[in-house]
């Protein structure tokens, strides 16, 4: 049978005619192959047809292997051939609609970094947690005493423990400083109930309010400001607080000559229990004048007091430096 004039599908001038294509009037059924063997080498198809789209194209887009020979040369030498574009199309290969594959890879180390994180934030909390464990279990070996409030006894707001905490020698000079604490409270405290009498026989309401910011600003910072840095500075025997104590001691000394004399610079000096705003209240209303002298012996004796306080506790202080 002669081939002689059969196309040479290799031919790339060709116009290239896809088999598989199925056209509106007809399908063909198989084309015909030409079989070359021109050079040695050369890879032939001895398929005498095509199969239909249908009958010998598997589903993943290859040829069935049963209808396609491949010619390989006795001498096994390798040769340089192209396939041409409709078998390379049958085959799946260029295809425009081939799908890709994207695997996430970002998201997989975002995902272990994050169990790192979380890993590492947990090791530092349960470090953190055995350091306090250690430092509480080494403060109570120690006998150090935790600062537990228990003063006053009817409503602990303060710790307070001058027998435990302060050494022997100088727990009688921490109670005088205690006392002349108390001394300023009650100063204050008595001065609110004088202005208020004062205040319900005409005295005006100013001079009320002005004594209550008096208390409710000087007991508490008069506990912070000198009190409890002494307290501490007994304890600790710590220069420091010894003169945060100096400095503040001194100021609450001033105040308290201030409201023992009263001078009239603010409404009259009303607003405190000196004497020479009891001079001033006697002649008008004499139970206002009584309650004013008697803030002013308080005022008094608590500076008199505080000037005790002082020089003790600076001999203490030089003493044992």
């Amino acid at each position: 049978m002669n081939r002689g004039n059969d196309p040479n599908p290799f031919d790339e001038e060709e116009h290239e005619v896809n088999p598989f294509s199925v056209a509106e009037d007809a399908t063909p059924s198989s084309a015909t192959i030409s079989h070359s063997k021109e050079t040695e080498g050369v890879i032939c198809f001895s398929t005498r047809t095509w199969l239909s789209h249908a009958d010998g194209i598997r589903n993943d887009g290859s040829l069935d292997s049963k209808h396609v020979d491949v010619y390989i040369p006795p001498n096994g030498a390798a040769s340089k051939s192209r396939i041409p574009k409709v078998v390379a199309n049958t085959l799946g290969f260029g295809q425009k609609h081939d799908a890709n594959v994207d695997i996430p890879l970002d998201a997989m180390n975002g995902s272990n970094n994050k169990e790192k994180e979380l890993a590492t934030w947990e090791a530092n909390l349960n470090r953190r947690e055995r350091e306090i464990k250690r430092r509480e279990e080494a403060v109570s070996n120690a006998g150090v005493p935790v600062d537990d409030k228990n003063w006053p006894p009817f409503f602990p707001i303060i710790h307070h423990d001058i027998a435990n905490e302060i050494p022997v020698h100088a727990q009688k000079l921490q109670y005088l400083a205690f006392a002349s604490w108390l001394g300023i409270v009650l100063c204050l405290v008595f001065n609110v109930i004088a202005i208020t009498v004062c205040w319900i026989r005409g005295g005006g309401v100013r001079i009320f309010f002005l004594a209550i910011i008096y208390a409710l600003m000087g007991c508490p910072l008069s506990y912070v400001l000198w009190y409890r840095p002494l307290y501490r500075a007994m304890r600790t025997d710590s220069a420091l607080k010894f003169g945060w104590f100096f400095l503040f001691y001194m100021l609450h000394i001033g105040f308290c000559i201030l409201a023992a004399i009263a001078p009239p610079i603010v409404f009259h000096g009303r607003s405190l229990t000196g004497i020479l705003a009891a001079v001033d209240v006697f002649s008008d209303h004499v139970l206002v004048g009584i309650f004013y002298l008697v803030g002013f012996a308080l005022f008094c004796l608590e500076s008199l007091l505080s000037l005790w306080v002082l020089q003790k506790v600076y001999t203490y202080f030089r003493g044992n430096k």
